[in-house]
């Protein structure tokens, strides 16, 4: 639990947001597009997609935090990732040495 906490912290310390839900708790569209930082419409799309699980409560999706934690952590990721060979591909050909030089 100190751990967890520890970690809440640090990053609340470099303003990047926290959210704690329960495992168990579902989410509305609107809530699941907050949390992933992207429109609702967007985050529907990904539902009717097939890539992000939902479940239909009535006539409304549901969809799971933990679910929706695992898409943003597999999101987030496969983004770093490609940041990464884009940073190593342009350090290859020289790239950050172009252009003015900081003063």
């Amino acid at each position: 639990m100190a751990e967890i906490i520890y970690q809440a912290a640090k990053l609340l310390a470099e303003g990047r947001p926290v959210t704690v839900l329960p495992d168990e708790e579902m989410l509305s569209t609107q809530a699941a597009a907050d949390i992933l930082n992207v429109s609702r419409q967007y985050l529907v799309r990904l539902v009717d997609a097939g890539e992000l699980p939902a479940e239909m409560v009535g006539s409304h999706r549901r969809l799971r935090a933990t679910d929706v934690a695992a898409f943003k952590a597999d999101r987030d990721a496969k983004r770093n990732a490609a940041l990464d060979r884009l940073t190593s591909l342009s350090e290859d050909v020289d790239g950050y040495a172009l252009g003015n030089k900081p003063r």
